[in-house]
């Protein structure tokens, strides 16, 4: 592919234009680093550093060992946390980017150190999460000859990647870190992978380090034209019944504020998806819930009775549309979205606003005029009150000879008043979490969206508390998952790392099962899983645990796991086949979610 100045490329062809051009010209900022006559290796901790890391997730191998032995020499002022897997590592840079905003960071060796992180790249890259990966690669002279534990990271990642590059000269190294940080944060963010030969690590250059602050041909962020603003703002004025759903890019644009202030002035009422919970308070007064495929009723109903549909940092993704066919066919549409591969790629779009969240909001405030909708939001609280009836009050009855999941999330959120960050792996106890987790607090809520990565929760835990010791971590997380990802436990254990963990155990792949008995005439294949004593498991790793049975014990058990200094695993036993309503069922309209 030409690359041609002055021409903007969605996400995909600027990835194929960096893999083809290796020595695209770059407008970097002054000198920040200056040191002579060192290795690669030590070049690759200072360009870390100038960058403002100050933990790195990893796991030392042959091929990435040069740069290993130069952090040792670092380590007053990076910290490295060393994981159990690399996929951990992956998970836990993810968990700390998702609550700092930063850049996280992960180092893995070559082979399969290398192909062990794919999995979290891939999550990385679908929940637009800006990470650095970096790993070892046999020597320059071996590539190409299936040399021990040699393997073609780039090509492996390339489809997961927002870019990826090959260093094979200690030459390269800066220029190469100083772009890896400016296009995994910029724009539409996502994970870079920078593979480094081991010739590359040992040999000695004079080091220079500038951030890089341009790449020729990539233009990730769009100034908002200000005719589709004032298309938009008109449209918002003359709406009836307009609706707002808010996704993952109000957090990633730091976008809070300007979203609150937009949500006052308009009096729009607002739904949430799965990663944009907690952007907006969850006792605000137009808040009306969350989207999606067990989400709230209203959320889901309403979607096809707005005449105005305003999605901001959100991709359509299919759990929210259900039957794309059928969705918001009688409303127009506004779409502000960073990435322009996202607009019209799946739902049609009336009016698009190509750029930053932040920028959109204040660009559109002045323009909309100061209005409410009680008429309107009176019809989501009508919706409220029959999924309460027919949802909620079941599930928080406590007349269950079990306890519900939806009783441990509720009363976990009670208790912390909605201000924990919460960490959930993939399963009904994510969906219950969206849904009876109240959050207060903002960048609160951390999970696998797109990809749906069981065993995300422990490890990205991990990387949350580590970039949040002040607040309080909880890890809530199936049977199932928590077995795929346990050695993390280690992690844990030796970096005295005070994360909760709340295992809601209910002896199945719980959403499995729920689907094998909702369309597979309740033909439970392979879902029943056996478990070992999580506790004793726990203990054995010197963390202290405690298991619940009894609803009578539950509050208690909760208030002992927070009031811990120190990590705390609480296993509670839940009713073995329950299933999370409302739900749309795949192939469905929005408006024919169930209830039961």
């Amino acid at each position: 592919m030409e690359i041609k100045e002055n021409t903007t490329y969605d996400q995909s062809e600027m990835t194929n234009l960096m893999n083809e051009e290796k020595n695209f010209s770059t407008a970097s900022g002054e000198i920040l680093v200056q040191k002579k006559d060192i290795t690669g290796g030590e070049a690759v901790i200072l360009a870390l550093m100038a960058e403002g890391v100050d933990t790195i997730f990893g796991y030392p191998g042959g091929a990435i060992m040069p740069i290993y032995d130069e952090l040792y020499h670092y380590t007053d002022k990076v910290n490295h946390v060393l994981v159990r897997h690399e996929q951990g590592a992956a998970h836990s840079a993810q968990g700390y980017s998702r609550v700092s905003n930063k850049v996280g960071v992960c180092f893995a060796t070559s082979g399969p150190g290398a192909t062990n992180l794919i999995t979290g790249i891939a999550d990385a890259m679908i929940d637009s999460t800006p990470m650095v990966c970096i790993t070892g690669q046999v020597a320059k002279h071996l590539l190409g000859t299936d040399a021990f534990q040699e393997t073609d990271v780039v090509g492996i990642s390339m489809p997961v990647t927002k870019w990826n590059f090959q260093v094979t000269s200690a030459e390269e190294i800066p220029e190469a870190i100083a772009k890896a940080f400016y296009i995994a944060k910029s724009g539409r963010p996502g994970p870079v992978l920078i593979d480094i030969t081991k010739n590359a690590q040992i040999e000695k250059f004079d080091f220079e380090y500038r951030k890089c602050k341009k790449v020729s041909s990539y233009h990730p962020l769009r100034k908002i034209e200000q005719k589709p603003i004032e298309e938009a703002a008109k449209m918002i004025n003359e709406a009836k019944k307009p609706y707002l759903l808010i996704g993952h890019g109000i957090l990633i644009s730091e976008a809070q504020q300007e979203l609150l202030e937009f949500i006052n002035k308009s009096g729009i009422p607002t739904a949430s998806t799965l990663l944009g919970l907690s952007a907006l308070p969850a006792d605000h007064p137009l808040y009306v819930g969350y989207l999606g495929m067990h989400g709230n009723y209203g959320p889901n109903i309403k979607t096809n009775e707005c005449d105005l549909l305003i999605a901001i940092g959100m991709r359509f993704d299919d759990r929210v549309t259900g039957d794309v066919s059928r969705y918001a066919k009688q409303a127009k549409v506004i779409h502000v979205e960073i990435d322009p591969a996202e607009i019209d790629k799946i739902i049609k779009t009336d009016v698009a606003l190509i750029g930053d969240a932040k920028e959109a909001l204040n660009g559109l405030l002045p323009l909309i005029n100061k209005k409410e909708y009680p008429e309107w939001l009176a019809e989501f609280r009508a919706c409220d009150e029959e999924e309460k009836n027919k949802v909620i009050v079941n599930d928080l009855s406590g007349k269950s000879e079990k306890i519900k999941m939806a009783e441990v999330i509720n009363q976990l959120s009670e208790i912390t008043e909605g201000k924990a960050i919460t960490v959930s792996d993939v399963g009904q106890h994510q969906m219950v979490v969206s849904r009876y987790y109240k959050y207060m607090t903002s960048d609160s809520n951390v999970t696998s969206g797109g990809l749906g990565t069981m065993g995300f929760a422990l490890p990205a835990a991990i990387g949350a508390k580590v970039a949040k010791p002040d607040r309080e971590v909880v890890a809530i997380i199936g049977d199932g998952g928590f077995q795929m990802t346990l050695q993390e436990l280690g992690t844990i254990m030796q970096d005295k790392i005070p994360v909760k963990i709340l295992i809601l155990n209910n002896t199945f792949l719980g959403m499995v099962r729920q689907w094998q008995q909702l369309f597979f005439d309740k033909r439970y294949s392979f879902v029943d899983i056996e478990s070992p004593d999580f506790v004793k498991l726990a203990k054995s790793y010197s963390i202290e645990g405690h298991r619940v049975e009894k609803r009578e014990d539950l509050e208690d058990g909760l208030k002992k796991m927070l009031d811990s200094k120190e990590s705390f695993l609480l296993e509670v036993i839940v009713e073995k086949e329950t299933n999370v309503f409302p739900m749309i069922p795949s192939g469905s309209a929005v408006n024919e979610v169930r209830l039961d």
